[in-house]
C-alpha cells in the first residue's frame, strides 16, 4: 500500500493506493499554517486514512507528499512555500519518526515533490484508467493562483537540469502587457493566473475569475479584456509546451478549470485564431491536444503516492546492494 498527500494552501487531500493501483481510501482535511502545523497535517492525514477511511496502515510501505514551493533536489526540504507560511522546512525528516509510529511497515524515506509535478504524474496515471492508451508524453498545465506545468515522458517525470522544467508561467508573451509579480511584463501568469486576474479585477469576491466571466457575458469592458487575456495566456502556454517538448497532450487542471466548457471554448477559439494565419500551427492540431482534468480528480495526491513508491523501489534496490 502506498500513500500520497497533496498539501494545499487551505486543504490537504490524501489517498491510499493498493497494489493494483486502485484508490483504497481518500480523506480531505484543513492544512495547518506554518512549518510545524504543515508537518503535523501530513501526520494527521495519514492517521485519518486509517481512522476515517478504513485503510490498513500496517500495510503502508511508502509515503509521498506533493507540496507548493521549491524542493531542493535529492532532499525532502521545501523552500519558499509562501502560501503555507513556510520559508524553509525539512519536511521528510520532520514527519518520518511520527509516520513510522502510525505506519510501522514504512521503511523507505518519505518522498517530497512539488505539487504541480506530482499532479502531472497523477494526471498521466488517471489518463489510462478510462481505457485510453497511455500517452507517450503529457504536460499537465496547472491554472491556479499562478501558472506552472509538469511534463511526463514515457511515464517518467521530467524535472530538467535544475528542477524548473515546465515553469512556463514566467515566459513573457507581451513586453507591453500587464506587470507580473516576478517583475517582468506580459508573463503568461500575468494574463492567466487566478491571482493576477483577481488583483486586476479589484472587486471583492470569493470566486473572482468566475465573476469576470459572468461580467464579460453581460458586456462589461474590463471583464471582456480580462477574459480575453486569460484565454490568450492559456493558449500561449499550450503552444509553448507543444513547441518545446512536443507533448502528445496538454491536460489543464487547477482551480481556474472549474469554469469547464466556458474556459475550454475560449482557449480553443484562441488556438484556432492563431492557427488560421499559419499552416505550420494548423499542422499541430493544438485544439485536439488539449483536455480538461475531470473535476474532483485526486491527481496531485495520486502522483505523490507514485513518487513515494519510487522512493520505496529505490530503497529496496539499495538494501539489496548492501545486504546482497
Amino acid at each position: 500500500m502506498k500513500v500520497g498527500l497533496d498539501v494545499g494552501g487551505t486543504k490537504t487531500d490524501a489517498v491510499a493506493v493498493d497494489a493494483a493501483g486502485a484508490i483504497a481510501g481518500r480523506i480531505r482535511m484543513a492544512t495547518g499554517w506554518g512549518p510545524d502545523a504543515v508537518a503535523q497535517t501530513v501526520v494527521d492525514a495519514v492517521r485519518a486514512l486509517g481512522a476515517e477511511a478504513g485503510v490498513d496502515l500496517s500495510a503502508v510501505r511508502s509515503v509521498g507528499v506533493g507540496i507548493p514551493g521549491q524542493i531542493e533536489p535529492g532532499t525532502g526540504r521545501v523552500v519558499h512555500a509562501v502560501n503555507l507560511g513556510v520559508d524553509e522546512l525539512d519536511l521528510a525528516t520532520m514527519v518520518a519518526p511520527q509516520l513510522r509510529l502510525v505506519a510501522p511497515q514504512l521503511i523507505a524515506p518519505v518522498q517530497v515533490e512539488n505539487d504541480v509535478k506530482a499532479a502531472a504524474l497523477g494526471a498521466h496515471a488517471l489518463h489510462t484508467r478510462n481505457g485510453s492508451p497511455a500517452p507517450g508524453s503529457m504536460a499537465y498545465l496547472n491554472l491556479g493562483t499562478g501558472i506552472a506545468a509538469g511534463i511526463v515522458s514515457d511515464g517518467v517525470l521530467w524535472r530538467g537540469a535544475r528542477g524548473t522544467a515546465g515553469e512556463v508561467g514566467h515566459i513573457s508573451v507581451d513586453p507591453n502587457g500587464p506587470l507580473c509579480r516576478c517583475g517582468q511584463r506580459g508573463c503568461i501568469e500575468a494574463f492567466a493566473g487566478g491571482g493576477a486576474i483577481a488583483e486586476r479585477w479589484a472587486k471583492r469576491s470569493a470566486l473572482p475569475v468566475r465573476d469576470v466571466f459572468d461580467a464579460a457575458d453581460d458586456g462589461d469592458p474590463s471583464a471582456l479584456q480580462l477574459r480575453a487575456g486569460l484565454a490568450r495566456g492559456v493558449a500561449a502556454a499550450v503552444r509553448v509546451l507543444v513547441l518545446t517538448a512536443d507533448v502528445d497532450i496538454v491536460v489543464l487542471g487547477g482551480g481556474v478549470t472549474a469554469l469547464g466548457d466556458r474556459l475550454m471554448t475560449d482557449v480553443a477559439a484562441e488556438l484556432s485564431a492563431s492557427a488560421e494565419a499559419s499552416p505550420f500551427m494548423r499542422s499541430l492540431h493544438l485544439t485536439e491536444r488539449v483536455e480538461l482534468l475531470p473535476p474532483g480528480s485526486p491527481a496531485a495526491a495520486l502522483g505523490a503516492a507514485l513518487v513515494g513508491a519510487d522512493g520505496d523501489a529505490t530503497h529496496d534496490a539499495e538494501e539489496a546492494l548492501v545486504h546482497g
